[in-house]
């Protein structure tokens, strides 16, 4: 299995940033896909999960900025993140769950002025 996460980088705040993530190796439109992050000395966050059906939700922390797709034929899902805070620094990971869960390596995600 592999996910791999794309779009990160450096972004002012109020600032816009896609995330994506491919998978491989998994039956894709059987897996809940999501998006966690992890802050330094902070514990890693459950941020947004799209379930095979498409059903989505986000955390109350991203709620109305974050936006999470997917797209069953290409094995991707996508993070739209908009009105980015400096607090949001963090490595972003890509997430596959059905009987086990699966990490990508992840990607930084750096807000700053």
């Amino acid at each position: 299995v592999q996910l791999v996460e794309s779009g990160g980088g450096l972004v002012q705040p109020g600032g816009s940033l896609r995330l994506s993530c491919i998978a491989s190796g998994i039956t894709f439109n059987t897996y809940t896909m999501g998006w966690y992050r992890q802050a330094p000395g902070k514990a890693r966050e459950l941020i947004a999960r799209i379930t095979s059906s498409g059903n989505s939700n986000t955390a109350d922390s991203v709620k109305g900025r974050f936006t999470i797709s997917r797209d069953n034929a290409k094995n991707t899902i996508c993070l739209q993140m908009n009105s980015l805070r400096p607090g949001e620094t963090a490595e972003y990971y890509c997430i596959a769950q059905n009987d086990a869960i699966y990490w990508g390596h992840g990607k930084q995600v750096s807000i700053s002025s």
